[in-house]
């Protein structure tokens, strides 16, 4: 057990990290887990970084509602159908050989990264304030700033559903594929979007969790995945009271860079 109180700091730096921008450290966390254990199955390993991202997006969530900054209409929507997706990619994960595994998380993280560096302004389509079809909301955080807009809740259903999938099958969370699905698809606030994907998570993470821990995952990973807890859910606070000080901008310039990192050196080790 004293092995892996190395991972109480680990879990530290990830849940800081992960708050920030509300991706709640899974596409972290995973890589280092698949260089930590080159001979693990991915239903392992996925077990562990959901269960760390849960707590992450725990404690991130609280420290966010503190902050007004989370749309909860919006969370629990999107929500309700990420819980199917994940439910089917934590048992799904069981049948993708380890090979597999590291190409497809590799891809998408890449990929990701792209589309953000492509995409690097955040326009406001005035055209959908006054649609019918779309939801309007009006989140006014502690510190009085007012952020009004619209979105259309069928696409944000059949980004959550996707999301809750990806997330459970890669063990990530879900939070790099949709804070950039809620500011640029939906038209989110940067920071309304980091701190709601966040609120989301907490639902997704615990989803996949449960089935994980009733396939019997967790038989040999229970220390690993108790002190990166601990160390998670201490550095979610601090990354919230970071996020308050960072530029919108900086939040996404950072999540396309880590995507980017992180998936060229995961498929650099899959080939």
């Amino acid at each position: 057990m004293l092995q892996y109180l190395w991972f109480i700091p680990l879990g530290f730096v990830i849940g800081a990290l992960g708050t920030i921008i509300g991706a709640g450290g899974g596409f972290i966390l995973m890589p280092i887990l698949l260089l930590l254990y080159p001979r693990e199955s991915p239903e392992i390993l996925t077990s562990i970084s959901l269960a760390v991202v849960f707590f992450n997006a725990l404690s991130g969530s609280h420290a966010y509602a503190r902050m007004k900054r989370i749309d909860y209409k919006s969370g629990l929507l999107f929500s309700a159908f990420t819980i199917p997706g994940a439910i089917l990619g934590a048992i799904n994960v069981a049948y993708v050989p380890r090979r597999s595994f590291n190409i497809i998380f590799g891809i998408l993280l890449i990929i990701a990264s792209v589309f953000i560096i492509l995409r690097p302004k955040i326009e406001k389509k005035k055209d959908k304030v006054n649609s019918k079809y779309f939801l309007k909301r009006n989140i006014v955080d502690v510190n009085g700033t007012v952020h009004i807009f619209s979105y259309n809740p069928v696409l944000g259903i059949v980004l959550s559903l996707f999301v809750g999938y990806i997330s459970s099958l890669l063990g990530i969370g879900g939070g790099i594929i949709h804070v950039p699905a809620l500011i640029y698809f939906l038209d989110f606030p940067v920071h309304i979007a980091t701190a709601t994907s966040h609120f989301i998570l907490v639902f997704t993470a615990l989803t996949g969790t449960i089935v994980h821990i009733i396939e019997g995952s967790f038989s040999h990973v229970i220390y690993q995945t108790l002190f990166l807890a601990i160390g998670v859910i201490i550095g979610a606070q601090l990354g919230a009271t970071i996020s308050n000080k960072v530029k919108g901008v900086w939040i996404i310039q950072g999540l396309a860079v880590a995507l980017a990192f992180v998936g060229i050196r995961i498929l650099i080790m899959a080939l």
